[in-house]
């Protein structure tokens, strides 16, 4: 398989990058060609603004958008963005590493998502009717490929559990799971969570890495997180709202979106 790793941390001495050297090593050993977009070494352009769009006019209103989708259309996108979405039509799995800075991902990281996810490419794409409302959320260009987050935090695993005060982990990382990484069609796998990274002395580097290494291992085989597809029968269309008797059994939020049953065809199901 082909890997794309996204990587974003300023120090290359980080906790962060050494999990980064351990996962190109497993992946390496087990046969996999491996990429590294380490973006602070690139020094990536993280934010959009006119230069991201040769073709528009100097008099032209940049709206953003629709400045994409003309962009990519006349391939007419900036040579380092085009680059980075070579790169992920090469991958088979695109991995984002990122620590988790305020509850979300480091800006150049969401500056990349910003430029390189283009109108036409990863979002705006597949018929829009009363039937479909585009090719998305499990469709689209890169369906039946595979992505995950590894990330770190500061704070304790029970910071971030059910009842702690930072929230689930699994919803602070629901907008890029199922809004950057679902949306355009991966296949999610659950995100890979080192916790109390600043603290963390040789045994749990020690352990943290195992754990690691288990998941580059398993990066084939790992069940993707069951969202639901937009176009896979739970959504009414084309106001893309779940059903009403999808939720009944006490599931709310985010959990909504995520079944607890597979069908044969690969699709989600409501539970009966």
């Amino acid at each position: 398989m082909n890997v794309l790793i996204v990587f974003a941390h300023p120090e290359p001495r980080s906790l962060s990058a050494a999990l980064r050297d351990v996962a190109v090593a497993e992946l390496t050993a087990a046969g996999h060609a491996v990429q590294v977009s380490d973006l602070y070494a690139m020094r990536f352009k993280a934010e959009v603004d006119r230069d991201d769009f040769p073709q528009l006019a100097p008099e032209g209103r940049l709206k953003v958008p629709g400045a994409s989708k003309a962009g990519f259309a006349a391939r007419g996108l900036t040579a380092d963005v085009v680059a980075e979405q070579d790169k992920l039509l090469w991958a088979d799995v695109l991995i984002l590493q990122f620590p988790l800075w305020w509850f979300t991902m480091p800006a150049i990281l969401k500056g990349w998502v910003d430029r390189v996810f283009a109108y036409g490419f990863a979002y705006g794409v597949g018929e829009h009717s009363e039937a479909r409302w585009g090719d998305r959320y499990g469709e689209g260009v890169f369906a039946g490929r595979r992505a995950m987050v590894i990330t770190t935090t500061g704070g304790w695993q029970e910071h971030y559990s059910p009842r702690g005060v930072n929230g689930p982990i699994d919803d602070l990382l629901f907008p890029i799971n199922h809004g950057i990484l679902f949306y355009p069609g991966y296949d999610v796998l659950p995100a890979y969570v080192v916790h109390r990274a600043d603290r963390l002395d040789a045994a749990g580097f020690d352990a943290a890495a195992a754990g690691l290494r288990e998941r580059m291992r398993t990066i084939a085989t790992t069940p993707p997180i069951r969202f639901r597809r937009q176009n896979g029968g739970d959504y009414l269309i084309p106001t893309c709202e779940l059903r009403p008797e999808i939720g009944m059994a006490g599931a709310h939020g985010f959990a909504l979106h995520v079944s607890d049953v597979a069908s044969d065809d690969g699709l989600t199901r409501p539970a009966a």
